[in-house]
């Protein structure tokens, strides 16, 4: 079992990694603690804001065996463990094993090695998209991996959620892909790329995706946002290559991880106490809050449930945070209208209605007019154009017809008074 591992760091600006600090076993907890020469440096930033100042330490989380928060953002989660175990043959691993034996380019700006000496990139073997596709789905199916298809699965090792997906680029562009499932009972890959196309459409920052179909499967392609080439313009070459050596990568913390809360405790995450951390922390506090209540009408009058506070994040760089891009946004096939959030809406809990929203307005920043107008543009929008956005993206009508007063723009998710 790993008992100790170095972390790494990329700051603000920067295209070469720092040691900033030890990550170890400390009887049943799991403690960080800046390395001195980090602290000494004049750019040092510390790992996130209030709650793991440079001065202090050692840091760990309130619960035996889990992860500090940042250091936890950029674990491999469900996917990237079945991944691990696969390629190992084993399971139950450590969670510095975990980190350990994750590669690949990981979200956000930390890695993690044996060394504090010399920072070892996780270069991984070329893989065309056809290959990652073919190796995520013989793993989703429990099936033998051929040999030449095993080194693909490192690229889906080092990120999180529970889909298939794996990391890549497309010249000096860095992507995500993420793969239908072989559990899907309707078309989720376009669906999702529907609905970024609609939230931007609602006033919303999204990537750019796209989707692809690759030996007869659809394959949504996000372009990253916590990468960017230094001076670089848009990458017209297709070839597929390692990190190179001049990308910025910029440091991001899950909601989960400012609300201080952990995956046991997810159900806890609330909008409008982020709204409320948003405004004292970040940069543009008025602005991201603001834009924060549109994402959640957005996430209720479209019916994606799965919003959870792992599915939010900011960008930190040492002084201010500031909202990413939306992501993970796709609505929920279900039967009935009534719905719950994964975060609390308002007054009445997570309850998915637009009068919950309106309940809490003031936490966000906004007066209830102020608030009603966001509503009736986010509303208006998507009744006039997610039928059209999805029947673009190619999302079959009789699933359209399914979502149609069910997930999408609910009566019951409308109503606004409580």
């Amino acid at each position: 079992m790993t008992s100790e591992l170095f972390v790494w760091l990329w700051l603000p600006e920067a295209t070469e990694a720092v040691v900033c600090g030890r990550l170890f076993v400390e009887g049943e907890r799991l403690s960080f603690i800046y390395g001195r020469s980090y602290r000494a440096r004049a750019e040092a930033i510390p790992l996130m804001p209030e709650r793991m100042p440079l001065a202090g330490g050692p840091f760990s989380a309130r619960r035996d065996g889990q992860l500090p928060g940042p250091i936890a953002d950029a674990a491999p989660d469900a996917w990237g463990r079945h991944v691990i175990e696969y390629r190992h043959q084993a399971g139950g691993f450590a969670e510095l094993d975990y980190l350990r034996l994750s590669h690949g380019d990981r979200i956000g700006a930390l890695h993690f090695q044996s060394s504090a000496k010399r920072y070892i990139p996780s270069v991984l073997a070329p893989a065309t998209l056809a290959d990652l596709l073919s190796a995520a789905d013989a793993l989703e199916r429990e099936q033998p991996l051929p040999p030449e298809l095993a080194n693909a699965l490192e690229h889906g090792s080092s990120i999180g959620g529970a889909r298939p997906k794996a990391t890549l680029r497309d010249g000096r562009r860095a992507l995500i892909a993420k793969f239908a499932s072989a559990t899907d009972r309707w078309a989720i890959v376009r669906a999702e790329w529907a609905c970024l196309r609609l939230a931007r459409r609602c006033g919303i920052p999204t990537p750019d995706a796209w989707v692809d179909t690759v030996l007869g499967k659809d394959v949504l392609l996000v372009e990253r946002f916590d990468r960017r080439v230094a001076g670089d313009a848009a990458a017209d070459d297709h070839d597929r290559q390692p990190v190179p050596a001049d990308t910025l990568r910029y440091q991001m913390l899950s909601a989960l991880t400012l609300l201080d809360l952990d995956d046991t405790e997810a159900s806890l995450a609330s909008y409008p106490e982020l709204a409320e951390l948003l405004r004292r922390l970040a940069q543009d506090g008025v602005g991201d809050a603001r834009q924060l209540f549109r994402r959640m009408v957005f996430n209720l009058l479209i019916g994606n449930t799965d919003d959870h506070a792992k599915n939010h994040a900011a960008f930190w760089d040492g002084r201010w945070l500031r909202l990413t891009p939306a992501y993970d946004l796709v609505p929920a096939l279900r039967l009935g209208q009534e719905a719950r959030q994964a975060m609390a809406v308002g007054r009445e809990g997570r309850a998915s209605t637009l009068a919950n929203a309106l309940s809490e307005a003031g936490r966000f920043g906004l007066l209830l007019a102020e608030a009603e107008a966001i509503v009736d543009e986010v509303e208006t929008t998507l009744a006039q154009h997610w039928k059209t956005e999805f029947a673009d993206c190619g999302v079959p009508q009789t699933q359209i017809t399914q979502l149609d007063g069910r997930a999408v723009l609910s009566p019951v998710a409308r109503q606004r008074r409580l």
